[in-house]
């Protein structure tokens, strides 16, 4: 189907929606499938092959028991926090996974395959199930007296996004029909504003029309309010958790001092500390991604901060809101996270959101550059302005790489999320100060960031060789 808001804003855990929310996703497929087909009684063991990013950084990211979780049937927009520390603790005592929930299986991270310098030729994201059993579906038995039931590849493209080995055809072709029953298609920037020229609305309602064609409006203002409602539970969460982060680099919590110290020193909520409020917004996220909370994918969790950052900007700093009513905030919500999609609908299309594919470009620059769109369009903003503040956004973060220390989302994505935040504020205020004209258009730039990715040594993309992930010492 056609990249929707929905699809680029997901509820999902830590710590990466690339290599823990996409593999749970393609495990629980399989899982699936397996039941489906009526083959879990037959399945007599198990085998994982992780490819590339995913096993180089699979530790730190979580991929590993992600996999494990999927392959008990559990979705990442449904699993809760608890629920995963629970499940993979027995796990881990037994050394028993409970294959699509019905048939323990012995199994263990341990026995994981992995491949981290072997790039699988569609995406550096990619895995492998396979589960054999005595006999095939036919009774017969191979010379070994075990035969492969069923086998399956994926690749985790980035946002949680997954496809599977063989499709990407017909996964095209899907995509490119789906698009033509939406009301108002587009895949360039160019296009999304002669959409809006023609028809004499805003980007966030050409991007609502377009979602109207699979839903009501009062289901997707419904769906986008609790996308924030998560967003805003995730940075309570994170406030009440004190101490160290998981993994072994020793990061300190920083989001529940921080909140204590503003408390004290903006009673009043003074305009002069939007900084630090927008600084503590991301960084309270991204702490919680880290832990391996439950997040918004926004469009991956690596960079699930920054939207939530600017929102709150938008919602406590832009001008007007001194007595905005909830119906008011509501409304700003609702359109800040349409035209932010719209944005994120193009970097899917042209480039990629993947950090293993692109660099942290595709993560941290896609998501300030949706920010700057959605906080510029709901400060009122022309769509040639809104446009000139996605570029804006994009153009001052091309060429960021993705070298987490350990593999771990934490150094330096935590901090980056919330330099992005203020980059994205700064962006659409300097979009809005002009009139819509500018000289470098929001396409031409995220072609430049589709090639810079190209061209990056795959050392700077989630490999865990490159940058501070070996030139900073982990412990």
């Amino acid at each position: 189907m056609a990249v929707g808001v929905f699809e680029l804003f997901s509820v999902g855990i830590g710590p990466s929606s690339s290599h823990t929310v996409g593999p749970m996703r393609a495990g629980a497929v399989f899982a699936r499938e397996l039941r489906d087909q009526g083959l879990l009684e037959s399945v007599t063991s198990l085998r994982v092959d992780l490819y590339g990013s995913l096993a180089a950084t699979g530790h730190g990211h979580g991929t590993f028991t992600a996999v494990l979780l999927g392959l008990e049937g559990f979705e990442p927009e449904a699993i809760l926090p608890e629920q995963v520390e629970e499940r993979l603790a027995t796990i881990a005592e037994t050394g028993t996974l409970t294959l699509a929930g019905s048939v323990e299986l012995p199994y263990s991270v341990e026995e994981m395959v992995l491949h981290p310098l072997t790039v699988l030729p569609r995406h550096t994201n990619g895995m492998k199930f396979q589960v054999f059993g005595d006999a095939g579906a036919d009774g017969s038995l191979d010379p070994d007296g075990v035969t492969v039931l069923h086998e399956a590849t994926f690749y985790s493209v980035g946002g949680g996004f997954i496809v599977r080995d063989g499709e990407e055809d017909s996964a095209r072709k899907e995509l490119e029909e789906s698009k033509k029953e939406l009301p108002f298609p587009f895949r360039t920037a160019a296009e999304l504003l002669g959409r809006c020229s023609s028809k004499g609305l805003s980007i966030s309602d050409i991007m609502l029309v377009n979602e109207k064609a699979s839903r009501p409006e009062a289901e997707i203002r419904e769906g986008l309010l609790h996308i924030w409602s998560v967003m805003e539970d995730c940075v309570e969460s994170s406030l009440k958790r004190e101490g160290i982060l998981p993994g072994g680099l020793k990061v300190r919590r920083r989001a529940p001092d921080w909140h204590e110290r503003l408390l004290k020193e903006d009673k009043d909520r003074d305009p002069m500390y939007w900084q630090e409020w927008v600084n503590l917004i991301a960084l309270a996220v991204n702490e919680e991604n880290a832990s391996g909370g439950r997040v918004v994918t926004a469009p991956t969790n690596g960079a699930a901060g920054i939207i939530p950052a600017v929102l709150y900007y938008a919602l406590n700093y832009a001008p007007g809101m001194e007595n905005a009513t909830q119906e008011d905030k509501d409304d700003v919500v609702v359109k800040f996270l349409l035209a932010a999609g719209a944005v994120g609908v193009l970097y899917k299309e042209q480039a990629s959101i993947s950090g293993a594919e692109v660099g942290c470009q595709g993560e941290v620059g896609s998501a300030s550059s949706m920010a700057a769109a959605g906080l510029a369009e709901v400060m009122g903003g022309s769509p040639a302005q809104v446009e000139n503040a996605a570029e804006i956004a994009m153009e001052h973060n091309l060429g960021l790489t993705c070298d987490p220390i350990g593999g771990l989302v934490q150094v330096p994505c935590i901090e980056r999320n919330a330099i992005a935040a203020a980059k994205a504020i700064n962006a659409a205020k300097m979009a809005l100060w002009g009139d819509g004209t500018h000289r470098v258009s929001l396409d031409e730039v995220i072609v430049t960031m589709r090639e810079t990715g190209r061209d990056m040594s795959h050392k700077y993309k989630e490999t865990a060789m490159g940058g501070l992930a070996v030139n900073v010492v982990e412990c």
